[in-house]
């Protein structure tokens, strides 16, 4: 069985503290209902600069800079710490600062929505000149700005997002249809910041993958955000849009949506894309959400920590044809967490982790590294979740003594061994699995491991449509080095045996 692969991946973050003041949902609703807060009096001063962010662990883990064996190497939590030798650009993507991004925003808004003040648009041309994923034609779509007084009468009088920067309004966001609450200014803001972040990370991958963007024949786009109109509010396309900035001519492409757990979903339908032969190279892709920036801001700032969730996230894994080396992805070890399944933990840890195991004759500590949930517990302790990642690998290993695969006194060892402690920032979709691909991708080519299991876990009980969870997962795996062979024949052995039969034709002839 000739398996697709993981070709390459990439990893961006964007501090966007502005977009956490006016545009994360908990801010906004606190807003609405108690405008005098005391929460919201702190929170400016709660607020990370952006070398801050930069400089913290996590993040530098996120991008590449790290392992995530390093985060064991420093005790927890790790928020004002130094890291030695942090940088905004990563082995694996970048940390963007908000003004770049925000001028990211204006390039890929193909409707003209998005009007910047002629000053800032000038200062942000010069540093997205220097930037060297962003082409001279694509910083040509910034044009030359407007004047302030024109983008206040927009916010004043046609309901308009305003942009901050440093506190201070220096664009907006039009509202694209005068009466349809799916085109309102703030989802424009919202889908833009997810095209906007899902194109740079797109852009990372085709820097760090050795492919020609023409070869990229379908995308598979799986945050969390929807697109589309009255008609049709979450019709899309995500997809489609990011590649057209990304430069993928002869690409086709569409939405998944399974909440958290889309991209391991993402991961399992590109694969067997590519294995079925439909296409040859497919890339999955996403961008982030400014509804969860400051999530939890309320229990971080009355711990008198800053505000964690300041970074919108994104990520692209590419996924192809077998190459003999790069990791494969076994499409005949999928878990599945069905209709029947269940809600408890041990359930839900069964269906994605034991069961598929169990069809390919493995046992639970035959798997080198899990990748669940693998959200930052610094984030995610002080408001009362606890550690996220550690509680799923303790699940994992009760499985595993309870089927007599691990002893009792060997569970904090297999939590260690077959672990991680989490790094990805609350992103929803985000932690769920896909940011370890990229170091499973390194460590199964350099030998350190073998394979890896990614599981994705989501809700779809916040869509009020069922009461279901959601799950799936797929193993990633030493390729063997040996690329099985078309089935087919080709056009030159066709013509190779008509001559041959003709040959045989003509001998019989002559005999008689």
């Amino acid at each position: 069985m000739s398996y697709s692969v993981v070709k390459g991946t990439s990893y961006v973050l964007v501090h966007a503290p502005d977009m956490v003041l006016h545009n994360g949902t908990t801010q906004t609703m606190e807003r609405d209902k108690n405008p005098e807060s005391e929460y919201l009096k702190k929170l400016p001063n709660s607020l990370r600069s952006f070398d801050e962010a930069v400089n913290y662990l996590p993040n530098q883990v996120y991008i590449g800079n790290n392992k995530p064996e390093d985060l064991r190497k420093h005790p927890q939590p790790w928020v004002g710490k130094e890291v030695e030798g942090s940088s905004k650009d990563g082995k694996l993507g970048e940390i963007m600062p908000q003004d770049e991004f925000i001028g990211l925003i204006k390039i890929v808004d193909a409707f003209e929505l998005v009007k910047l003040t002629k000053d800032f648009t000038k200062d942000v041309k010069k540093k997205l000149n220097n930037h060297p994923l962003v082409s001279d034609e694509l910083v040509s779509k910034l044009k030359e700005g407007e004047e302030i007084d024109e983008i206040k009468k927009l916010i004043d009088e046609q309901g308009a997002e305003p942009v901050y920067m440093n506190n201070l309004v220096i664009g907006c966001i039009k509202r694209a249809h005068d009466v349809d609450v799916n085109l309102n200014a703030h989802v424009i803001f919202e889908n833009l910041v997810s095209k906007a972040s899902g194109v740079l990370a797109a852009l990372h991958l085709l820097d760090k993958t050795d492919i020609n963007p023409e070869d990229i024949e379908y995308v598979l786009e799986c945050s969390e955000e929807a697109c589309g109109d009255m008609n049709q509010r979450g019709g899309g396309n995500f997809a489609k849009a990011i590649a057209e900035v990304a430069g993928l001519l002869k690409a086709s492409g569409s939405d998944i949506r399974g909440f958290c757990a889309a991209p391991t979903h993402a991961m399992i339908s590109a694969a067997s894309l590519v294995k079925a032969g439909t296409f040859k190279n497919v890339l999955i892709v996403s961008g982030g959400s400014t509804a969860k920036l400051g999530m939890n801001g309320k229990d971080h700032v009355k711990k008198e920590l800053p505000i964690l969730e300041d970074v919108i996230g994104g990520f692209a894994v590419l996924v192809s044809e077998n190459d003999g080396t790069s990791p494969i992805l076994r499409t005949d070890l999928v878990g599945r967490h069905t209709v029947g399944t269940g809600s408890s933990p041990q359930a839900v840890i069964t269906s994605l982790v034991t069961e598929p195991l169990d069809r390919g004759g493995l046992k639970i500590t035959d798997i080198d590294k899990y990748s669940v949930e693998m959200q930052n517990p610094d984030v995610t302790k002080p408001a009362g979740a606890g550690d996220v990642p550690n509680a799923n690998y303790k699940m994992i290993a009760a499985l595993g003594v309870k089927r007599g695969e691990l002893e009792r006194t060997a569970l904090n060892d297999f939590i260690v061994e077959h672990g991680m402690e989490g790094w990805a920032p609350t992103q929803g979709h985000i932690p769920s699995g896909v940011p370890f691909v990229g170091f499973a991708k390194e460590d199964i080519e350099s030998g350190k491991i073998k394979n890896a299991m990614i599981i994705g876990k989501g809700s779809l009980f916040l869509g009020r449509m069922t009461n279901q969870f959601d799950g799936v997962s797929i193993v990633m795996e030493k390729n063997p080095g040996v690329v099985e062979e078309s089935k087919g024949v080709s056009e030159q052995e066709v013509r190779g045996l008509v001559a041959e039969a003709m040959r045989d034709f003509a001998s019989h002839l002559l005999q008689g």
